[in-house]
Parts: C-alpha cells; structure tokens; sequence
C-alpha cells in the first residue's frame, strides 16, 4: 500500500467549513484507493475538529520553523505529500523536498486565494463610492490586473510550480491560471468537492419554514454576505414575506455578529449548527448573497444534497452550473435577488422545480464514486513517472531552487534564534 501525508493548514473541521469537509473527501477517496492516510498540522487544536481516529488516520502535531519535521517525514516516508493551501507549501514545501525527493508532492489550493483577494480589493473600491454595490462582476481581463497588484499571486503561482500536481476545485480558476499567468495544464487538475448524490428523503414544501443561510463567520466573504443580507437584502424581502423568518448560521460569530440578531425583524443569528444539512434541509430556501470570493461553495452543496432551493449570486455559483437547470435562481442585485427569492419561496410548483433540479447537478458534477478513483489513478499514473513528468517543469524546478534556498536560511535562521533564546 501507497502512504499519503496532509499536511494541515489548520486541523480539520467539516462541520465549521467547506474546506474542513474538503480535507475528509480527500481522505476518504485515498483510503477507497488503498492508501494509508497519515495528518500533521502545526496549528493549535480547536474545539470543532474533527477526531481523525475516527477516519483511522494518526493525527501527528508539528513545529514551524523546526527541523524535527524533515526527521518526520523522513521517518514516515511518504509517497505522496498533500499540502492544504499554498501557505502550507511554502512552510513545509522545501523540507519535504530535501528529507523525501521522490515522494509527490500535490497541493489542493481549497480555492485561488489571490483570486479571492483581488475581488474583495474591488469590492471595497464599488462600496467607497456606492454603498449599495453588489456582487463583483469582473471580467477575467479585470481580475489579471487586479490580481498582478498583489504579492500573493507570485507567492501562489509559484508554489503551484514547485508542485508536481495542483489540485483546482473551479473549472473558472483552472481557466484564469492557464490563460492568465500561463501554468502549464499538466500541473493543474480539477477535484470538485465530492459527495454521493444518493436519493435521500427530503422535507416537502409545505414542511419547511423560512430561509437559511450558514458560513464561518471567520471567512471574510461570509460576513461581508450577512451584512449585505441585513443592510439590503432582507428589509425587502421581509416586506415581501413577512411571515418568514431568517436564520443565520455559522462557526466563530463575532460580537459584531452577534449584536445583528433581532427577532423583531425576524433575524436571527443562530451561530454554529451541530449538522448544517439538518438546518438546511428544514429551511424553504437557502440564501447565498456572496459579493465576493473563489472557488465553489459548500453551502450550495450542501442545499442541494438537501434538495434544497437556493437564490446565488454569481460569485456564489460559479463553477458549479452543469448542462441543466440551477436549482434555484441567480441574482446580481440586492433586489433582484429578494425578488427571486419570495417567488421560489411563496410558489410551491416553482420550488418544485427547483428543488428537482438538485440531484442531477450533484450526479453530474459532484460525484464522489467517479471523481475519487479517477483523481487517485492520475496519482498514481504521475508516481509511477515522476522523474519525466518533473523535467517538463523546468520552470517548477527553478522556483524550487531559489524558493528552497532562501527560505529554508529565513526558516534556519528563526529556528536557531528560537534555541539560543531557549537557552538564554
């Protein structure tokens, strides 16, 4: 059996975010593909982390800055190496390539960070001069120069290069990479969250009550949408649905989170939900007014794995459409979107049709028992050739080199600082 080692930006909690779920989806398809699955994350443990003995993966706590890592590593011997985002790689990326040459080293982007953080830039430059602004709407074109202004891109394209793959969960992102900042397609590989879109039974539509929305609170887009809920959004949707109410779900909410709840205009600030799809699956409606962001949404999945009607906007969407109909609607604006979703919520044929919408978008997109087998027969495929798939990124190893060099002296430098302050 192959040997697999995450390496965790943070320890992983599928209950909290998308990117938590995504972590256990990796797992899962590595252990359906016979490999032994190993974690090691340097970040403090958290409340709402999940148990990894429970996935029969070792959980394995790790030092920045310290070379007992490549002692891990070395001792482990992985044949393929994960890292959770590109900040990860930088840390750990260089150790790994001294202490394990020949393991593979792949990096799942979660979504395109820079891409996330230019949108937000041009978010707050609409809101300097409109306080109404909706969601970004940026052409590819836009984002590459808004993007080009950021040190992030350089730091994230090159740890895309240092890596043998890349895993990319947008088709939109694998696009803008290739056409934008010309990374090779062999590097980049498109791995969806993955779920098994199984008939499950589902409330009906005179069952559920009110509107939903969920997201960590600690994720900058999913604040910036409650506030744009509260500020735009529900004022006139509540005008057009009074009965209903709206529940705000979401890990780590703020004081400033907290201060919005106001069962007067029937908002609520719910905080974190023990099972998202039990709350979602209760809801008429999911709401997902993100004005900015990256990769695909895992509340969007979620709603459908819940036959669940959602309105987007189509920062929230994109990516995720397939050859059928979206499972709801998409909105650019705060009226168009409080319009589109007292329809879906007050005409049950409508909601029908939404909601039959799901299942097939999840078969044709999402499908774990097709996605999972595939993506670990290219890891294998790649292991089984690594040496004549490396020296066709000759760019790859040059940024390894110089990346390597001066990071491994920053990371040397601040170890040796941290013992002789030890000692002293």
């Amino acid at each position: 059996m192959k040997r697999a080692l995450i390496v965790g930006y943070v320890w992983p909690e599928p209950n909290s975010s998308a990117a938590g779920a995504r972590i256990v989806q990796l797992i899962q398809a590595l252990h359906a593909g016979d490999f032994v699955v190993d974690f090691a994350c340097a970040a403090a443990l958290s409340e709402h982390q999940i148990d990894l003995s429970s996935l029969n993966v070792p959980a394995h706590s790790i030092a920045l800055n310290c070379s007992s890592f490549e002692e891990f590593v070395r001792a482990l011997a992985p044949d393929v190496v994960i890292f959770d985002r590109f900040v990860t790689e930088e840390q750990f990326g260089w150790r790994v390539a001294s202490a394990c040459p020949a393991a593979l080293r792949v990096l799942d982007t979660e979504d395109l960070h820079s891409l996330r953080a230019a949108r937000e830039q041009l978010l707050k430059q609409a809101l300097a001069s409109d306080k109404q602004a909706g969601p970004v709407l940026a052409e590819s074109a836009e984002l590459f120069c808004q993007m080009r202004r950021s040190e992030m891109i350089l730091r994230e394209v090159a740890s895309i290069l240092r890596c043998d793959m890349t895993l990319m969960i947008s088709p939109v992102e694998i696009a803008l990479l290739q056409d934008y900042f010309q990374v090779p397609q062999a590097l980049l590989y498109l791995l969806p969250f993955m779920v098994n879109p199984g008939e499950s039974e589902r409330h009906t539509f005179i069952e559920r009550r009110h509107f939903v929305t969920i997201g960590n609170f600690r994720h900058n887009p999913n604040w910036d949408a409650v506030l744009w809920l509260k500020q735009s959004i529900w004022p006139e949707l509540r005008r057009q649905v009074p009965e209903a109410e709206l529940h705000i779900y979401g890990a780590y909410p703020p004081k400033k989170a907290t201060q919005l709840h106001n069962p007067a205009e029937r908002f609520y600030i719910k905080g974190w939900a023990d099972d998202a799809q039990v709350v979602i699956g209760a809801a008429r409606v999911l709401l997902a007014p993100l004005r900015f962001g990256a990769g695909i949404k895992g509340k969007l999945l979620d709603a459908m794995r819940c036959a669940t009607p959602n309105i987007a906007t189509p920062i929230a969407s994109e990516g995720m459409g397939g050859e059928g109909p979206w499972p709801g609607a998409i909105a650019t604006d705060a009226e168009s979107f409080a319009r589109e979703a007292a329809r879906l919520y007050l005409e049950a044929d409508h909601w029908r049709h939404a909601a039959d919408a799901c299942l097939p978008l999840l078969r044709e997109n999402f499908d774990a028992q097709r996605l999972g087998p595939a993506w670990v027969h290219r890891l294998h495929g790649l292991l089984d050739d690594l040496d004549a798939h490396r020296q066709k990124n000759f760019l790859g190893a040059m940024f390894q080199f110089h990346a390597a060099r001066s990071t491994e002296f920053m990371s040397r430098w601040i170890e040796v600082k941290s013992r002789l302050q030890g000692d002293s």
